[in-house]
Order: structure tokens, then sequence, then C-alpha cells
């Protein structure tokens, strides 16, 4: 058995489970997801608080066990919390704005960068003055949220020398010293 599958999800107040057909649906303030189910994996709903059971004893079910369990859980707290991250732009002359759903970043490449956001995430940019322009982004879907900070980051990753990339806010980079360090 899995330590996470066996674990209970409680539902708070104002969010509304419906299981069908090994689909899982999950709808709250902030939103509405939903989430497909292995046909041996068994979501029952009892009183507010949603159990996760495997049918099968084989070895690929009880990984999918606290899978889905986490999956569940990461979407009812998405849908009455919410997910926010934050990312930093450490280097000089980058910077961010953004028009709606687009970010326009500029990293020290020749040309900015445009990246159309889905509409499921709302985004917000910040620059102040000697500070570093930031990047806020809020969702009810960790896992899109989690693929959108991924692909923004991949566009200039920290480096382990200056510093310089695109980090989340808090986030420690191991540096390294120079050539100085080898005499």
């Amino acid at each position: 058995m899995s330590r996470i599958g066996k674990l209970p999800i409680s539902v708070p107040a104002g969010v509304a489970v419906t299981i069908k057909d090994s689909v899982v649906t999950v709808k709250g303030p902030k939103g509405e997801l939903t989430q497909h189910v292995n046909p041996e994996v068994k979501v029952n709903l009892d009183n507010g608080v949603i159990h996760v059971t495997i049918q099968s004893e084989e070895k690929q079910y009880h990984a999918l066990h606290g899978l889905y369990r986490s999956l569940i859980h990461n979407m009812v707290v998405g849908v009455s919390e919410g997910y926010k991250k934050e990312l930093e732009l450490v280097g000089v002359g980058y910077r961010v704005t953004n028009a709606g759903q687009v970010l326009d970043l500029s990293l020290g490449y020749t040309h900015n960068i445009f990246l159309q956001l889905p509409p499921e995430i709302k985004v917000e940019t910040k620059s102040e003055r000697n500070k570093n322009p930031l990047i806020i982004l809020e969702s009810a879907d960790k896992q899109l949220i989690g693929q959108v900070c991924a692909k923004i980051r991949s566009f200039r990753k920290p480096e382990p020398y200056k510093g310089k990339g695109i980090r989340f806010v808090g986030e420690q980079i191991r540096r390294k010293s120079g050539k100085s360090a080898g005499k």
C-alpha cells in the first residue's frame, strides 16, 4: 500500500466533487478541474472526505495509488485556495512586461521573446527601480502553472558564475568561483 495513497482528502466548504465513470471533477471558487482516473483505482466520496483505493495488488497500481491521490488533492487545493508562483529576472537589462496574456521578455538576446500564456493563468509583472523585475503567476491548476514556469525559466536558466537568469523568488543558486580558484 502507498503511504500517500492511504491518506484521506478532506473537501473544504464551497468545493463540490463529482465522481462519474472514472472521471473526477472538482468545482470551487477558483475554477473547475477534471482528472481521468485508471479504472483499477477507485475514488469514493463519503461525508466530505475522499478515499482512494486500488483493486489490484500489482506493482504498477501501487504507484498509481499515490499518484492519483496527489493529483486529486492538488485539484481540491487549487480550486479552493489556488497556486501562486513568483519568478524574478536577475541580470543587467533584463525586463518583462505583459499585455493581457502575452509576456514580453527582454533577456539580453538580439530579439524580445513573446510568450502566449493559457487563459487559465493570471499573470502580473512588476518592475520597480533598483529591484529585479518580477513575474507573478496564479492558477488553480498546479500542473499547468509548473509547466509554464519551466517554459519561462528555460529561456534563461540561472548560471552558476554570476547568478544571472530567471529564478524563483527565494531560490538559492549554487555559485562557483571563476578562474582564480584554480591557483
